[in-house]
């Protein structure tokens, strides 16, 4: 969940000498499941297609993200560039510590448009429980991912492949060794 100050402005206290803050209010996003289901059902496209948003498609989804159902209506409205640089970095975040190595040869990422009734199936066909959908997208998306890796049967190598990693652990171990062999 993020949590940004919206409206406000800074001030010079000069009693204290200090910058303060003043009004504003305080907004809870969240980029999830539900957020983009929510903004899905009301644009009817998929938010994660390669179309290029509008402005006000963008504004719409964080509107979906905030966690008060009944905020302020000009409360997009007032939103600062630096609000705008921390949804964005909060959207982009990988909130994970798992990483990936790309396998060299492996299949190309799906062609497939991306749409929260195809993430909700993935969670069901992978039985990751309901509460995730409350989860940032990117974790969910990394969970999904383990999944599919775990699920995979193994690949096959070729006998040349083998041949060829088993040469390359042998040069690598005499180099480490300081040996010819």
């Amino acid at each position: 969940m993020l949590e940004i100050t919206v409206g406000y402005t800074e001030s010079f206290d000069d009693e204290k000498q200090e910058f303060v803050d003043i009004g504003g209010e305080v907004v809870q996003l969240e980029h999830s499941l539900v957020s983009l289901s929510k903004w899905e059902s009301l644009h009817e496209k998929a938010f994660l297609g390669k179309e290029k948003k509008s402005g006000e498609e963008v504004l719409s989804y964080v509107r979906c993200m905030m966690l008060d159902p009944n905020p302020p209506a000009d409360i997009l409205s007032k939103l600062s560039e630096k609000n705008v640089e921390q949804i964005n970095a909060y959207i982009e975040a990988k909130k994970s510590a798992t990483w990936f190595s790309e396998v060299p040869g492996a299949p190309a990422q799906s062609q497939e448009t991306i749409t929260s009734e195809l993430v909700y199936y993935w969670m069901t066909v992978a039985n990751i429980p309901w509460e995730a959908q409350y989860w940032h997208l990117n974790r969910l998306f990394t969970l999904i991912r383990i999944c599919n890796v775990k699920n995979a049967k193994p690949k096959k190598q070729s006998r040349a492949s083998m041949a060829q990693r088993r040469a390359e652990l042998n040069a690598q171990r005499k180099r480490e060794l300081n040996t010819t062999g």
